[in-house]
This record gives structure tokens, C-alpha cells and sequence, in this order.
């Protein structure tokens, strides 16, 4: 028998998650995902990933498509000027950072890779512009190895919801490692996500509306009873 986890059983935060399933089905596919499975290659799954960084889908999506015509490899990506990079990428957050963090890429990545992009989380971190998020991203999306990605959306939508009581992103990432079991990892930035773009927003989120709102208030119930 399951124990039980995040202060309820394991069963209900299935149920959870299959409610938000049907709920995101609809939904526009991720920018990072999309990517993955228009092209299937890791190289671009990193770059669409380090361009993402802080920045609207909506936005990077418009400017994806125009560098990957002129960057199809590491190689093209050594070759291009980085005035050129900044002016195609120019529209989203902190382009000139991650033109610098792009031409930095090719360098480190062959002396050293072997010129192939890592695979793990540990061997990412490495790399120019590459956080634990991203990361996390990249070895689920490319590689669809267990990866558990914590943005904002999911630090603050797990801690609303009263799953955990974690300080930042980094906190998330290791508590749900803890406690979620590997088949759930890869699904939870993606599910999450969406449900904090279009249901549990930031500031007024829509409650009312709400596809889990029963789970919701039984966890809250639940952990009140617990301090109790």
C-alpha cells in the first residue's frame, strides 16, 4: 500500500494530474516540445531552451524559426557573427546575454563533449547560459530521460496548492524528487505549466473554474488538520 505523500495518497495526486492531462490536451504544444518534434534533434531542443529562458513562448516562437535558418549545427552556430545572432533574436528577454551564452556554446561543447550535447543534468549546468531548469528541460524533452523541471509556474502552483512548503524553484526540484516517483517527473513541468498559463495564474487565479479544485481544497483541508 502506497504511503502517503504530500500529506495525501498517491492515488489522488493521479487523479490530479489526469485532470490536468484532459485540461492541457487542447492546449498549444510547449515551445521546447514543439521543437523536439518537428526537428528530433538536441542541438536545437538547447538552443530553443536558452532562448525561452524568461521569455513568452509566444515570443521566442517568432524567432526560432529565423535562426534556425541560419543555424542548423554547432558549426553554424561557431561561423555566424554575433551582431547577426543579436539582431535575429533581438525581440526577446535578454538577447544579448543569450547571444553571448550561444557563441559561447560551440566552444565548450567540443573541447568539452566531444562536440555532442550532454546528456545529463550535471554536464548541462556547465554550459553558457544553462541553469537547472533548462537542463532539467533538455534531458527530458531531448533525451526523455526522468527530469523534473521547477519554473515559477510549478514552485508556486505545488506550494499554492499545498503539495509542499518550499522557498524557491531549487527547493521544489528536490523535494518532488523525493517524494514523486520517476514515472511522474517528466510530465510535471509540462502539465503544471499550462495549468499556471491559463487556470491558476499568478494573481487571481480561477478557482472557480478549476479542473482539480476539489483535490485542491481536500489537501488544504488535509494539512490544516495535520498542524492541528
Amino acid at each position: 500500500m502506497f504511503r502517503d505523500v504530500f500529506g495525501m495518497k498517491l492515488e489522488t495526486l493521479k487523479k490530479i494530474y489526469s485532470k490536468l492531462r484532459r485540461f492541457t490536451k487542447n492546449l498549444p504544444v510547449p515551445l521546447v516540445e514543439l521543437t523536439m518534434i518537428q526537428t528530433k534533434d538536441p542541438f536545437k531542443v538547447l538552443i530553443t531552451t536558452i532562448l525561452s529562458a524568461r521569455t513568452k513562448d509566444s515570443l521566442t516562437i517568432k524567432v526560432v524559426p529565423e535562426l534556425f535558418k541560419e543555424i542548423k549545427n554547432l558549426n553554424d552556430l561557431k561561423k555566424i557573427k554575433q551582431e547577426k545572432l543579436e539582431k535575429i533574436i533581438h525581440p526577446i528577454n535578454f538577447y544579448k546575454n543569450k547571444a553571448k551564452y550561444l557563441k559561447k556554446l560551440p566552444i565548450v561543447i567540443e573541447k568539452e563533449f566531444g562536440g555532442k550535447i550532454p546528456k545529463t543534468i550535471d554536464q548541462l549546468i556547465t554550459l553558457p547560459g544553462v541553469g537547472r531548469k533548462t537542463a532539467n528541460l533538455v534531458v527530458s524533452v531531448a533525451f526523455d530521460e526522468p527530469a523534473i523541471c521547477v519554473d515559477t509556474h510549478v514552485h508556486k502552483i505545488i506550494n499554492r496548492i499545498g503539495l509542499i512548503k518550499t522557498k524557491n524553484p531549487l527547493e521544489t526540484e528536490m523535494k518532488l524528487r523525493k517524494l514523486l516517483p520517476k514515472t511522474m517527473w517528466q510530465e510535471t513541468n509540462k502539465l503544471l505549466v499550462a495549468f499556471g498559463q491559463y487556470q491558476c495564474i499568478p494573481i487571481n487565479p480561477k478557482c472557480s473554474t478549476c479542473p482539480i479544485e476539489n483535490e485542491c481544497k481536500k489537501i488544504i483541508k488535509n494539512n490544516k488538520k495535520i498542524k492541528k
